[in-house]
């Protein structure tokens, strides 16, 4: 007997008694499982070979170009507006006030009557004035007449001389204080709160102001300079480029541009700093005398500064520098020397040149001569292609 035929009868027997001892049934559901098991482990020894790996393609990133245009030198400051022009009127003679003739917070012009003090006794003071300024002249005249004829001593003449100088005099005076009855505006501006109604009393003495006006246009700018800076204002006092930007936050009004007006001639004990002032046209009385705003010095204006976005410049540990992509789209490392930010952009002083391609974003994990798959960043911001 071969040995494939005892190998078959002795697994009929085994299978006999199997089926004999637990049935026929069972034995087949349980030979079923058996075969299901070996099956899941030779699969599963097929789907755990080791997989050749992949090498990674080129990292995406998203660069810009280098560009140059002129942008300016400056210094950025907080400061408050001031008046150009501040005025309490007080009332030079006395008297009760009669009228007011403007509304409180109005504009007004010079020249404009504000208020109207009781002109009446001061009408009678220049009428008697007037008398006796006649009366004078027409002694002078006589007094003349009889020193042509020769017939009067000088000493009479003299006098009579005198009392009509005095009599002109007390006239003009007369005159001017009738003037100050009607109280007008000194200049161009906006008037305040006022502080005396019709009916009271006021005079020459009172210290009380009747109501202030305030110039509004132009108006300062008050700002303070660094200690440190003032040696770079210094050297661009006498620039054409330099003017002063005013700018009010919130008010969705454009800067506006205007003049160094002062600049104080000592630094403030404690503080470090110097008092400087622009003056600024304001028509539209947008800004408003003591209101906080940003002030911007522009002492220059850089011609074809080198600008890249602030996200491209990296702060490592030798100091800032960018990744700028080649022609080859592989990355090299620059240390670059920036300077002050111009919006989105940072002006660069060393390190890139006009055209060249820096990383703007993606720069995690990159290093020098690793291939990228750069995406140009659009006027919209979005990724496009970059041009090659």
């Amino acid at each position: 007997m071969t040995t494939l035929a005892k190998a078959n009868l002795v697994t009929r027997e085994t299978v006999g008694k199997l089926e004999h001892r637990f049935g026929k049934k069972r034995l087949f559901w349980g030979g079923g499982a058996i075969l299901l098991v070996i099956l899941l482990l030779t699969l599963r020894g097929f789907t755990n070979k080791p997989k050749t790996p992949n090498m990674p393609g080129p990292r995406p990133v998203t660069t810009a170009r280098v560009i140059t245009q002129d942008v300016p030198l400056y210094l950025d400051e907080i400061g408050t507006t001031a008046a150009y022009e501040t005025v309490q009127i007080q009332a030079q003679v006395s008297g009760q006030i009669v009228s007011r003739e403007f509304q409180d917070g109005a504009e007004v012009k010079k020249g404009d009557l504000l208020f109207q003090i009781d002109p009446r006794p001061y009408q009678a003071a220049l009428a008697s004035a007037q008398a006796d300024l006649a009366l004078n002249q027409a002694t002078l005249k006589r007094q003349e007449q009889l020193r042509r004829e020769k017939v009067t001593a000088s000493q009479e003449w003299d006098t009579a001389q005198a009392n009509a100088s005095r009599s002109e005099a007390a006239v003009a005076a007369a005159q001017v204080n009738l003037e100050r009855c009607y109280i007008k505006a000194p200049i161009d501006g906006r008037v305040g709160l006022r502080n005396v109604d019709v009916g009271n009393v006021v005079g020459p003495t009172s210290t009380t102001p009747l109501v202030t006006i305030m110039g509004m246009d132009p108006i300062y700018s008050d700002f303070t300079v660094a200690e440190p800076d003032l040696p770079l204002v210094r050297r661009y006092l006498n620039n054409p480029n330099l003017k002063v930007v005013t700018d009010a936050e919130g008010d969705n009004i454009d800067p506006r541009d205007g003049k160094l007006y002062f600049i104080d001639n000592a630094v403030q004990p404690g503080a470090g700093t110097v008092k400087v002032r622009g003056v600024t046209p304001n028509p539209d009385r947008a800004l408003w005398p003591s209101q906080f705003v940003k002030v911007r010095l522009v002492l220059d204006i850089i011609k074809e500064a080198k600008l890249v976005p602030g996200s491209a410049v990296q702060i490592g540990q030798n100091g800032p520098y960018v990744f700028v992509v080649l022609a080859d789209s592989t990355l090299e490392l620059r240390q670059v020397k920036p300077g002050q930010p111009q919006g989105d952009l940072v002006v660069i002083n060393e390190g890139v040149e006009k055209g060249e391609t820096v990383v703007t974003s993606g720069q995690l994990q990159l290093a020098p001569k690793m291939k990228v798959n750069p995406r140009e960043s659009g006027p919209d911001g979005n990724e496009k292609p970059a041009l090659r």
